[in-house]
């Protein structure tokens, strides 16, 4: 699994009793280096997790191959590319199992939860089955054989959802005029880096708008502050596992680097984002952007 993501898919796999085996990420993308995978795959390894990050996907060839390959299982996260494909195919159609998040700032929200999609009935069953406390259907009520936990998604909620799904596209149009924009705008400025509209096998649908700094002498943190004072606000990049304080705590990946994404994690951070930018706001943005990183020239 990738190093530079959110915590949950490390928390996933260490809650089972398994152990991540991290992997930096790619510069360009800043999905995880299909690369470096096959390397780090042992006779303990029953499979790769792969999670689309910031609106671009994995590129997934290689990684399907290796899954064959070595007989592994493929968890897809594709909680940032709802609406996204590869190669034309819809991301979360790849995985063993594979998950969608519904949290405020994705393309579809439902205030909060999300959805795991499987091709095996037996999972689904399962699924279903922890996600309601372990309430058994053919046994008396309230006689619990597993663990189980309170996951089910509201019927308000889900109306939510539904709504949001038949405007999807509309919101993939919408987020990429603004990603483009962002882009147009800052795409030629010498000390940062812009996330890429495209690569060979998909097209950028800008679930954030992130830069990177790449002058060293140009801290984010300070850029941040800057831009805050003048209304804007901003958000850090994941922190990357390996240097997570609470498996640092568990003794996990002890002496591991991860340079790329040790980079962009320290010196990266979204700008607003949100469907209700107007042309206007992202000029006042990128403008704002300018003159902070010119106070440092």
């Amino acid at each position: 699994m990738p190093t530079f993501t959110i915590i949950s898919p490390a928390f996933s796999v260490i809650k089972t009793g398994a152990t991540p085996i991290l992997i930096d990420c790619d510069p360009l993308t800043w999905n995880m280096d299909v690369n470096s995978i096959e390397k780090k795959i042992t006779k303990k390894t029953r499979a790769i997790l792969v999670v689309h990050i910031y609106g671009l996907p994995v590129e997934m060839d290689p990684i399907l191959k290796l899954c064959k390959k070595y007989k592994l299982l493929l968890i897809e996260d594709a909680a940032e590319v709802h609406g996204q494909t590869y190669k034309g195919k819809k991301c979360g159609s790849f995985g063993d199992i594979s998950i969608f998040s519904f949290y405020p700032n994705k393309h579809i929200t439902t205030g909060e939860g999300g959805m795991i999609l499987v091709n095996d009935k037996s999972i689904a069953d399962r699924c279903r089955n922890l996600k309601n406390l372990s309430f058994e259907p053919d046994k008396p009520r309230f006689v619990h054989y597993d663990f189980g936990w309170n996951y089910r998604m509201t019927n308000m909620q889900a109306a939510l959802g539904l709504a949001q799904l038949e405007n999807i596209n509309k919101h993939i149009i919408k987020k990429r005029e603004i990603g483009n924009e962002y882009v147009r705008i800052l795409k030629n400025i010498d000390s940062i880096f812009v996330n890429i509209p495209k690569t060979d096998y998909a097209e950028n649908i800008y679930w954030v708008n992130s830069v990177v700094i790449k002058n060293e002498k140009i801290k984010a943190t300070e850029v941040m502050k800057k831009l805050s004072s003048r209304g804007i606000g901003t958000r850090p990049f994941f922190f990357p596992m390996h240097l997570q304080p609470v498996f640092i705590k568990m003794g996990l990946f002890v002496g591991e680097s991860y340079p790329v994404s040790e980079n962009i994690a320290s010196q990266g951070f979204y700008l607003p984002s949100g469907l209700g930018l107007e042309i206007n706001d992202i000029r006042y943005i990128t403008d704002n952007l300018k003159e902070v990183l010119n106070e440092y020239e």
